[in-house]
């Protein structure tokens, strides 16, 4: 292998070097490959392995092609290890991120079930799901409303407005926002479409972690050979719990799964840690996309079972994530890059082979 490629920038060099590495925590899960063994999560489905649906009903749609995955031998390189697989979802579907795979594919779903025109769609995001409801109730004619917190940029909520959606300011916290959409659904008669999971309503988010499959599997079949070590950034979970759930089923227990949050926002590794669903109140992350305080009941389930270990990264970690991308011609943002960050700041093999998704473009 020739030797890493350095940038000139002194901060990114320092840390594709090893002093950042100590910042980091790692848990290795304790559940790891026992069925139901994490308490409390009975009633709760685990994450869909139907890949085949959610590809057979995406292939509809006329603005769905798959996105590529690049071997960026650049990247590899500057990591010291022999392979780096990024799947990239910058250009999904015209949204920029994989999230439009989620919402959006339960509406197509609802639709191909019955007339969904007179249903209003709400739903609360920091981010790129609030886009996937958008367009996807604009795409079948129906409505939506999208709550967000008043931290969420405006150019943010003028995307959203674009997509044909209502948005409503509630609160200084996604949480705050959550319970606004939620009192909005009961007192309206109006479709509660979140990307989370809590007892009671599992459904819908349950169908939403199916699209999710759509870009694994397609990462599977361009792959030239198993991944020995997977990183998925998680907020809620449902990208990391799709993805890991797909890999197990193709891989098995080949590769080594790492799920990577900010340490700011540590609910799947919070949770996993104390052996019970654990809400984790912190600071606010730069890498907003992850800053989710409590996480997906189905992710959390199904992750106990496939993910090897739990990564916390702290907020300069995530965004030398974002400035590694973005020096080798891939940028993202820190919450997109994360599952690179999770890369950096491991001791790999240089044999490794590594799969990692940049999950959204740059803002």
């Amino acid at each position: 292998m020739q030797k890493p490629h350095r940038s000139s920038v002194k901060a990114l060099d320092r840390v594709v070097h090893k002093p950042f590495t100590p910042l980091m925590k790692t848990l290795t899960n304790p559940f790891r490959g026992q069925q139901d063994a994490f308490p409390g999560l009975a009633d709760i489905p685990a994450p869909s392995v139907d890949a085949e649906r959610a590809q057979a009903l995406l292939a509809r749609c006329p603005k769905a092609s798959p996105t590529p995955l690049v071997d960026h031998s650049r990247i590899a390189s500057a990591l010291g290890i022999a392979h780096i697989h990024i799947k990239d979802e910058r250009g999904r579907m015209g949204l920029g991120s994989f999230k439009a795979l989620g919402a959006a594919y339960v509406i197509a779903t609802e639709a191909s079930e019955g007339d969904v025109s007179a249903t209003t769609y709400v739903t609360a995001s920091a981010g790129n799901h609030g886009l996937s409801v958008a367009a996807g109730a604009a795409a079948f004619g129906a409505k939506s409303a999208v709550y967000i917190a008043d931290t969420v940029p405006e150019a943010f909520a003028n995307r959203l407005r674009h997509e044909g959606a209502e948005v409503v300011r509630q609160g200084a916290t996604y949480e705050d926002s959550m319970a606004a959409a939620m009192h909005a659904a009961h007192h309206n008669g109006w479709a509660l479409l979140s990307d989370s999971s809590w007892p009671g309503y599992t459904s819908r988010p349950h169908r939403l972690m199916e699209g999710y499959l759509a870009l694994m599997a397609e990462a599977i079949s361009e792959m030239p050979a198993p991944p020995s070590h997977i990183f998925l950034q998680a907020g809620v979970g449902g990208l990391a719990g799709a993805c890991a759930a797909m890999a197990r089923r193709a891989w098995g227990d080949v590769p080594h799964i790492t799920v990577v949050e900010p340490d700011a926002a540590p609910a799947l590794y919070g949770s996993i840690a104390a052996g019970t669903f654990t809400a984790t109140p912190g600071p606010v992350s730069s890498m907003g996309r992850l800053d989710c305080k409590e996480p997906s009941l189905i992710a959390l389930k199904g992750l106990a079972y496939d993910a090897d270990d739990f990564l916390l990264i702290s907020e300069a970690q995530g965004a030398a994530g974002a400035g590694l991308a973005a020096h080798h011609g891939m940028p993202s943002t820190p919450s997109g890059s994360a599952g690179l960050a999770g890369a950096m700041v491991t001791d790999l093999p240089a044999d490794a082979r590594v799969l990692v998704v940049l999950s959204e473009g740059p803002e």
